[in-house]
């Protein structure tokens, strides 16, 4: 195989130098493009005269006349020239393009004797030449490493592929959208941080030359937001590259995109509100329906969504009652390692007995003070604290809390972990209001929303293994 994509290769690198040899620029310039395929499909008026841009992606010869397709942004269309309109070199040229070399076209609109929608082209220029095959001659790319290595290739020929992506666009496009008409502003904060902090996660480190300082790449942009709205801005929201070290999984990218929202005077049951009237305006925005199908499975997104406590959870589902942490340990019959901290061993328990169940739209609520450092504790219970998350289809898409805003008891949590941020303490004593703080997975919401199994579908380049290595 490795042989016939070298000769073909080297057929092209032919091609070029002939090119080349008649004074024609392989890897043309910029080119004044009026149409588009779709405007040209959808508006069609006979005899229009018309230039537009695009990728070669089907060609047929017959003697003296061609037939081919050409693939711009919006779709394909058919082109056609024959040899008395080009002139002889022309059209022998216009004869040995190959499958995805771009070509600029200028030409009239006509409809074939079978209805089809056709340029007929009169003059054409070469754009770019293209030295490598596309992959299996169009029909697809399936070897799924592959995909995600040379997402470009993936894109070319797959296009499911490319409807994916551009759905993710469309989705960051309307949160933001919902979010600065409700008077949110939209604020960026450090990824690179002296202290990480906002979760309990492994960090990637890095170190400034110049500073001689040794950083981090942010877990979360949390405790930034926060100072802000110490700072007056009482709502701000940050769409958010973020990233942990951590191990790699269908559900799981050590670099991600997180939506993370602040709301002063307000508390987490204001955030499960929140978090539902994000997903129904994106649902109905994009898909005109609050129903989904998910690998499957039919869901329903009509709110409210369901609220169980942890504990009533663990009781529905595993049959086991428990009232404090410390019997999620002891008895669900499971086996822990001693050195796995309270939110590893959380993380098992849902992943095992809870998660896979809430299949339907569900907020789980009230967990344990222990693994919640930066939530307010519910005060009828100071073991618990304010604080969800939502699961959808057997995956936690959000998370949510009231935030802690009592310095001194941050104080007193941050040293129990022996993990402090002194600024961000001293900020706390100048007062942070009450405050509701909301984090909604991006690449978990579009994986739902575009019916995809796995994170790296929806990421353009995820994180993979080195090739040789495993991988």
């Amino acid at each position: 195989m490795e042989e016939i994509m070298d000769e073909l290769i080297k057929e092209r690198y032919n091609k070029l130098e002939n090119i080349k040899n008649k004074e024609i620029e392989p890897f043309g310039r910029r080119y004044e493009i009026t149409h588009t395929a779709l405007s040209i499909l959808k508006n069609f008026k006979d005899g229009e005269r018309v230039s537009l841009a695009g990728r070669i992606i089907s060609f047929r010869s017959h003697g003296k006349a061609s037939f081919a397709h050409l693939k711009d942004r919006t779709g394909k269309i058919q082109i056609y020239t024959k040899l008395d309109i080009l002139g002889e070199e022309n059209y022998l040229l216009f004869k040995h393009l190959d499958l995805g070399d771009f070509i600029g076209v200028k030409g009239k609109t006509f409809k074939t004797r079978t209805g089809e929608i056709t340029i007929l082209i009169e003059e054409f220029s070469f754009l770019t030449k293209s030295l490598r095959p596309l992959p299996e001659k169009w029909h697809g790319l399936r070897d799924v490493e592959i995909r995600y290595r040379k997402r470009y290739l993936d894109l070319l020929v797959n296009p499911k592929v490319k409807d994916t992506f551009i759905m993710r666009s469309k989705i960051i496009q309307k949160i933001r959208e919902f979010l600065d008409r409700q008077d949110f502003l939209e604020v960026e904060t450090p990824m690179m941080q002296p202290i990480p902090g906002g979760a309990v996660a492994r960090p990637f480190s890095t170190h400034h030359n110049a500073l001689d300082l040794d950083l981090y790449l942010r877990i979360a942009p949390e405790l930034y937001l926060k100072r802000l709205v110490v700072g007056g801005l009482e709502r701000v929201y940050e769409l958010n590259k973020s990233f942990r070290n951590e191990g790699i999984s269908t559900s799981h990218n050590p670099e991600f995109t997180m939506l993370e929202v602040y709301k002063a005077y307000a508390d987490y049951r204001d955030m499960m509100v929140l978090t539902e009237e994000i997903i129904i305006y994106l649902l109905k925005e994009l898909f005109g329906t609050l129903r989904i199908s998910y690998q499957g499975k039919e869901i329903d997104l009509s709110p409210p969504f369901k609220r169980i406590t942890l504990f009533d959870a663990v009781r529905e589902y595993t049959g086991v009652e428990v009232s404090e942490f410390s019997d999620l340990r002891t008895r669900l019959g499971m086996e822990f390692e001693e050195d796995e901290t309270d939110d590893e061993v959380l993380n098992d328990i849902l992943d095992k007995y809870i998660a896979p169940r809430l299949i339907q739209p569900t907020f789980i609520l009230d967990y344990p003070i222990s693994i919640s450092p930066l939530a307010k504790s519910k005060k009828d219970n100071p073991d618990l604290v304010e604080r969800f998350e939502l699961f959808i289809a057997g995956e936690e898409v959000a998370n949510a809390y009231s935030e802690l805003n009592d310095p001194i008891e941050q104080r007193r949590r941050f040293l129990e972990q022996d993990k402090i941020d002194p600024d961000y303490i001293e900020a706390l004593e100048y007062g942070l209001p009450p405050t509701g703080g909301l984090g909604i997975g991006i690449d978990r919401l579009v994986m739902l929303f575009t019916d995809s199994p796995s994170i790296r579908d929806v990421i353009l380049f995820p994180q993979l293994k080195p090739t040789g290595k495993g991988g």
